[in-house]
């Protein structure tokens, strides 16, 4: 007997694009704070926020489409992100912004584009096949040492 899944109903898929987009532009939001945060070791300044804020859009899309199982919840999760840090990267009422401009908020602006593109475009890995068995012997073949006739 064979389990098939239940179909899902446009409600519903409709629901996990929302939720989708909502968690992305929620991560995006986060993210774009964050995004500034350095170290400094001795003269070098290393952007930590910036590694770990493309390491998380990465791993969120990636997450997103595994669970999902496809590349529509993983693209509303990415045009969640891209929207909030296209809207971010903005002036505000006073002409403060939070996407400064500079080599760090010029990658934070174009890096999170990048990977949602990578992510929903990279192909979908084959299913894996069950393997064969193999098929059922003639009337006429003889078992291997048991002497008699294997089944029709």
């Amino acid at each position: 007997m064979t389990e098939h899944a239940a179909p899902t109903s446009a409600w519903s898929r409709v629901g996990s694009l929302l939720l989708a987009g909502l968690i992305g532009v929620v991560y995006g939001a986060v993210a774009t704070v964050g995004h500034r945060q350095s170290i400094e070791l001795g003269e070098v300044s290393i952007p930590w926020g910036l590694v770990a804020g493309l390491l998380g859009v990465a791993a969120l899309l990636l997450g997103i489409r595994l669970v999902a199982g496809g590349r529509w919840a993983a693209a509303a999760a990415g045009a969640g992100i891209i929207g909030i840090v296209a809207l971010l990267s903005l002036p505000g009422p006073g002409g403060s912004v939070l996407i400064a401009s500079g080599l760090v908020g010029t990658i934070w602006s174009v890096g999170p584009a990048l990977i949602a593109v990578l992510v929903v475009a990279w192909p979908s890995l084959p299913q894996r096949r069950t393997p064969v068995a193999p098929a059922p012997a003639s009337s006429g073949d003889v078992a291997a040492g048991s002497g008699s006739v294997a089944p029709l």
